[in-house]
């Protein structure tokens, strides 16, 4: 996966790094959602809430054509996402087959 830092239209504030963006990308229980209101889905906007490989779990709003993802916003998991994102990782773990 190709990451555009060109420009980033946010800065990253505290310990989250692009590092750790672009590897809550490749978590392999990320989270991937759609967005349920036109403001989003007019602009192809999408969500991820991923975990990075020291564990830090980070929550994003980017957008791809497919080859190049332009991450748009990003900082750490609140409270609950965190919740969300442990709930959907034990359930696929509990439902591997």
């Amino acid at each position: 996966m190709d990451f555009d830092w060109n420009n980033t239209p946010f800065a990253l504030n505290g310990e989250l790094t692009t590092q750790d963006v672009e590897e809550s990308f490749e978590d392999p229980f990320v989270v991937r959602l759609l967005p349920d209101s036109t403001r989003f889905a007019g602009q192809a906007r999408y969500f991820s809430l991923g975990r990075s490989c020291r564990g830090t779990g980070v929550f994003s709003v980017y957008r791809t054509n497919g080859k190049q993802v332009r991450v748009l916003f990003a900082r750490e998991f609140l409270q609950e996402e965190m919740f969300f994102y442990k709930r959907r990782m034990t359930y696929l773990l509990d439902h591997k087959d």
